[in-house]
């Protein structure tokens, strides 16, 4: 670990650690961890049910593949009987971005449904646990205003006759996603072996207990699903809003937090959210796991929470990161796993759609990393003519190399080869204001349509430049 540094070279960036004698006891701190993490990703791989490697199950379908920048930094998770409950499933994608997304990704994969399980387990029946409201002393950052400032109106907005309308689910796993996530993040912040400075991931999660569904969002991964209309034609319904700067809400807070929100002028339709007085990181997205150069600024890891009652019309849900969104429709997305061959191919036939839609629509960019997890909404006991015909992949089937990365994996790639950092020239502190389109504050309401995606949008821009400790100047460690 060492030193983040703005792009000038001058001026520290907050939160940055500083002593040498910090790093040695950290990397200390560091084998003691790596152990216990290495035992408890033993244990979870024996959990019956759940599943994070390209395959299948009765109910699910899951599939990644690498894309062509790099190491995927994609994950993803189907959880069923979760909380020892026969009728719940978990799922999960995440899309990590920086020089270090993909261990955030993978460490959010296989702790934040441990979390969320256990104030589940402490919510339900509780309900003191939902009226409660934490007091915070001291001064509270940007992510833990939200926190109070989201959950307390959300709760006084409704009066008690819509409070009985909601399913009692609703009420106590909102509250076991809002603490969830924002332990989740504190965990990160403190992890000794993933840097997460510039580091960070979605989450497009959900828990579904019989027809009950309770969806967890941030970032720019997202939910739909699959279902009847009244001419029993099938449509995509998006379950999942893409938390982007663009949106008025989302760049209201960041500014009041003194970051910034703009464009640059080759990709005008791209807001970004920018350190005060640094040009970087450019993050495209309003929420996120990690990334605490920006959680002082507006930054936050808060989740969009919904909620959705299914029915008979409704097939399948649809969980992706952004790789399949940026080159495939809603739309698109139903009818292509709607007419998979199989219900065990179905991610994987959305997955080669998508590469081949990459290839297509833009034959100059890399294809991204693509995740995909199908949840289908009836259970079928037996397999159909066709699947029997055929025959069903293992349930946890490896493929090839472009597929998944070993689990194992740990060391970090270097700058460069990190999926999400331009290859093309960073923005330089002293670029041409003429590089830059105005502040977005001109966004109106009738500009913007939170549903709508981008198109081959790098998450990270530019990177703070890094300073390993051991490579800092003599008069610098004797100045700390």
């Amino acid at each position: 670990m060492g030193s983040c540094l703005s792009s000038d070279g001058r001026s520290p960036l907050p939160c940055s650690p500083s002593s040498a004698s910090g790093g040695r006891k950290q990397r200390r701190n560091t084998k003691k961890k790596h152990g216990f993490d290495s035992r408890r990703v033993e244990q979870l791989q024996r959990v019956p049910g759940r599943m994070f490697l390209n395959g299948s199950s009765k109910v699910a379908s899951l599939f990644t593949q690498q894309g062509r920048k790099g190491t995927n930094q994609d994950a993803m998770i189907v959880w069923e009987n979760f909380g020892s409950r026969t009728d719940t499933v978990f799922c999960g994608v995440f899309d990590g971005h920086g020089p270090y997304g993909h261990m955030v990704a993978k460490r959010v994969r296989d702790s934040l449904p441990l979390k969320l399980s256990a104030h589940w387990e402490v919510n339900i029946g509780s309900e003191e646990g939902l009226r409660e409201n934490s007091s915070i002393s001291g001064s509270m950052n940007s992510e833990d205003s939200a926190f109070m400032c989201l959950d307390e109106e959300s709760r006084d907005s409704m009066d008690l006759e819509e409070k009985e309308k909601l399913a009692e689910i609703f009420m106590s796993l909102k509250d076991s996603f809002l603490k969830a996530f924002k332990v989740m993040d504190k965990e990160l912040r403190l992890h000794p072996a993933i840097d997460c400075f510039c580091s960070g991931t979605t989450a497009v999660t959900l828990v579904k207990q019989g027809q009950d569904l309770v969806i967890g969002n941030i970032g720019d991964s997202r939910a739909i699903l699959g279902t009847r209309d009244e001419d029993d034609s099938l449509i995509a319904v998006q379950l999942t809003v893409d938390l982007k700067p663009n949106l008025p809400r989302e760049a209201e807070r960041i500014r009041q937090c003194r970051g910034r929100v703009f464009a640059l002028q080759d990709e005008p339709e791209v807001a970004r959210v920018w350190l005060p007085n640094n040009d970087s990181p450019g993050l495209a997205m309003a929420r996120a796991f990690g990334d605490f150069c920006l959680k002082d600024y507006g930054l936050i890891s808060v989740p969009d929470v919904s909620y959705r009652r299914l029915t008979e019309r409704d097939e399948f849900i649809v969980l992706a990161t952004d790789g399949v969104w940026d080159v495939l429709s809603n739309k698109e997305v139903v009818d292509i796993v709607a007419s998979a061959m199989t219900r065990t191919t179905a991610a994987r036939s959305l997955v080669e759609s998508a590469v081949r839609a990459w290839r297509y629509k833009y034959p100059t960019s890399k294809v991204d990393d693509c995740a995909v997890v199908c949840l289908f909404l009836d259970h079928p006991t037996k397999k159909s003519p066709l699947e029997e015909s055929i025959g069903a992949p293992p349930s946890q089937e490896e493929v090839g190399p472009m597929a998944n990365p070993s689990e194992d994996e740990e060391t970090p790639p270097p700058f460069e080869r990190s999926a999400t950092v331009r290859e093309g020239c960073e923005i330089s502190p002293d670029s041409s204001k003429k590089e830059l389109i105005k502040e977005s504050g001109s966004i109106g309401v009738d500009e913007w349509c939170a549903l709508e995606g981008v198109s081959r949008v790098n998450t990270l821009l530019a990177l703070p430049r890094f300073v390993p400790s051991d490579k800092w100047p003599p008069d610098r460690e004797a100045r700390k």
